[in-house]
C-alpha cells in the first residue's frame, strides 16, 4: 500500500516508459483516445451525404446537422481530453505536491463522470436521429406491392392465382376407374 496522499510517497522517481504503458489506466486512456478518433473521423468522413437534388451535403442522421456537429464535437473534445490526461498520467509520478495531485485526481474523476454522461447523450441523439432517417428512407423503397404473389401488376383479365375449380381436375392414368360420373377425359390405355 502507498503511504502518501494520492501516491505522493512515490513522487520524484525516474520515468519508466514500459511500466507506464503497461498500466491499465494508460491502456484504457489509449483505447478511449482511439475510440474518440473513430467517432469524429467516421462522422466527418462518411457522416455527410450529398443528395442529387440538393447542392449542399447534409448529415446522414436524419439530415440534422446539429446531430453530426454534436457527435464531432464530443469526439474532438474527448480526443483532446485523452491526450491531456495521458500527459498528466505520465507527469503524475513527478508531482510531489499533495494538493496538486489531489486536484488532478479529482478533476479526472469529475471529468470521467461528466464525459460518460456526454457519450451516453451522444449515443442516444445519434441513434434516435439515425432511426428517424432510416425509417424515412425505408418507407420510400420497401413498400410492398399490392399483389404479394407476383411482381407484375394485377389486371382483371388474368387473376394473380388460379381460380379454376374441380372442372380442371384430371385423374391420373394409374388410378382405378371408380368414378361415379366419368368426365369427358379418358386416361389413355397402355
Amino acid at each position: 500500500m502507498e503511504s502518501g496522499a494520492y501516491g505522493a510517497s512515490l513522487s520524484g522517481g525516474a520515468f519508466d516508459f514500459m511500466s507506464f504503458i503497461k498500466q491499465p489506466q494508460t491502456i484504457v486512456r489509449i483505447l478511449s483516445w482511439l475510440f474518440s478518433i473513430v467517432v469524429f473521423a467516421t462522422i466527418t468522413g462518411e457522416g455527410y451525404v450529398n443528395p442529387p437534388n440538393k447542392p449542399d451535403a447534409e448529415c446522414m442522421f436524419n439530415g440534422n446537422d446539429s446531430a453530426c456537429g454534436f457527435g464531432v464535437g464530443i469526439g474532438i473534445l474527448a480526443f483532446l481530453a485523452c491526450v491531456i490526461f495521458i500527459v498528466l498520467d505520465a507527469y503524475f509520478p513527478q508531482i510531489s505536491n499533495a494538493k496538486e495531485r489531489k486536484n488532478i485526481v479529482t478533476g479526472d474523476l469529475i471529468f470521467s463522470g461528466v464525459w460518460t454522461l456526454f457519450w451516453f447523450i451522444c449515443f442516444c441523439v445519434l441513434a434516435n436521429q439515425y432511426r428517424q432517417g432510416v425509417s424515412d428512407i425505408d418507407l420510400g423503397y420497401t413498400d410492398p406491392a399490392n399483389d404479394y404473389s407476383t411482381p407484375y401488376p394485377a389486371t382483371s383479365a388474368y387473376p394473380a392465382y388460379p381460380t379454376s375449380g374441380p372442372e380442371g381436375y384430371q385423374q391420373s392414368p394409374f388410378t382405378p376407374q371408380n368414378q361415379e360420373h366419368p368426365a369427358p377425359y379418358q386416361p389413355p390405355s397402355y
